[in-house]
Order: C-alpha cells, then structure tokens, then sequence
C-alpha cells in the first residue's frame, strides 16, 4: 500500500483490529493491500485477551497479488486472512475463513465470531464443519481460547446471537425450521459453553 493521507488512516483503522504486540507484523501485512475505493466501515469493539481491539465491519480493499501475499510470513498472511473475512464480497470472506478459522489463536476469534451473526449459509457451514467439533472438547486448545473470548465479550456475543436469529426468521426457516438446528445459532450455543467452562476452570488455564 502506498500511503497518501487516506491510506494513513486506513491502515490505522485496520492495524487497530489487532492487538500491540502484532504491530510489526500487521503493518508489513498491510504494506501489500491495494488500495481500497471505501474507508472501513461500522467498526466494533471487542476484548482481547484483556486488550481493546476495533475491527471493521466490512473492508474494500481487492485482494493483494498472489506473489506479493506468498513472500510474507505464516502470520502477516493470517493477519490478511482475518481482515479479508471482513470484506464486501462474502466469497472473499468465505475462501479466507477457511484459511483462518483452522488458526487457534485469541486474535482470531473476533472474525470469526462476527461472522456466526451473519447471514451467507455456507460460511455458517464451514464454522460448524471446522470450529464446532473443537469447541466440544474440553480443555482443548479451541476450548480455550474461544470460551476466554466469549466470556470476556457477553454483549458482543448476545449480539450476534440476535443477529443469526434475525437472519435464520428472515432467510433460513424453511432449510432450519427450528432455531436449534440453524448453524450460527448451534455456533452460539457452542460458544457459550466453552464461555461457561472457562467460567468454572482456573482463569489462568482457559
């Protein structure tokens, strides 16, 4: 990216979607994205391992030449990945969940998170198919650092809760017909547990 004053405070906006510690690595991320037509918008807020972070809501930004993403680290093209899950075109977001949502680490919660609340079925069905089945292993690496973000992030949570709700009434009933078996809404109660078994078990640990 070369950065004219709009490009400034875009990468801002998105090396804040992260915690301090990744601030090398996102910027070096952030030096391949072309630029974007749009500003991201709708930010949200969520915790970190006890860290603010403000993740946008949707990205703009096309994704970056294959060769240019290749030469980067095994974590500045995971930072890609999870902003990407942010962006406009839900195929893009798609293809870059499956990258991340393998990645077991307290920074990539959030994307993934945000997307159980919206509305494209088959990134749904890729958090059920990958994250699920490690969510209901206790004690497990997913276990942990998913319930210490659900427990650490109830409204953001509750939120996106109503979010697969509103989606499931409006677009999902006649695949789902019951609220239960809709795929964000199970993400949301498979959240919550490990969020309740972190609860109960050394703060530490989880």
């Amino acid at each position: 990216m070369q950065f004219g004053s709009s490009q400034l405070a875009e990468a801002a906006a998105l090396e804040a979607a992260f915690p301090r510690r990744l601030g090398n690595d996102v910027r070096k991320a952030l030096a391949v994205l072309p630029p974007a037509p749009h500003a991201p918008t709708s930010p949200f807020r969520v915790l970190v391992d006890g860290e603010p972070v403000v993740i946008p809501y949707r990205v703009y930004s096309d994704e970056p030449p294959v060769a240019a993403e290749a030469a980067l680290s095994a974590t500045q093209r995971a930072v890609l990945d999870c902003l990407y899950t942010r962006h406009h075109d839900g195929r893009v977001r798609q293809r870059r969940l499956e990258r991340a949502v393998g990645l077991i680490q307290p920074w990539v919660a959030p994307f993934v998170v945000q997307l159980v609340g919206e509305y494209v079925d088959e990134i749904l069905l890729v958090i059920r198919r990958v994250l699920e089945p490690k969510l209901v292993v206790p004690q497990s690496p997913a276990d942990a650092v998913y319930g210490r973000f659900t427990a650490a992030n109830p409204a953001f949570v509750t939120l996106t809760d109503q979010r697969a709700a509103s989606y499931w009434d409006c677009h999902h009933r006649r695949r789902y017909p019951m609220l239960s078996d809709y795929p964000g809404h199970a993400s949301v109660a498979a959240l919550r547990a490990a969020a309740k078994r972190c609860d109960v078990s050394d703060r530490d640990a989880c």
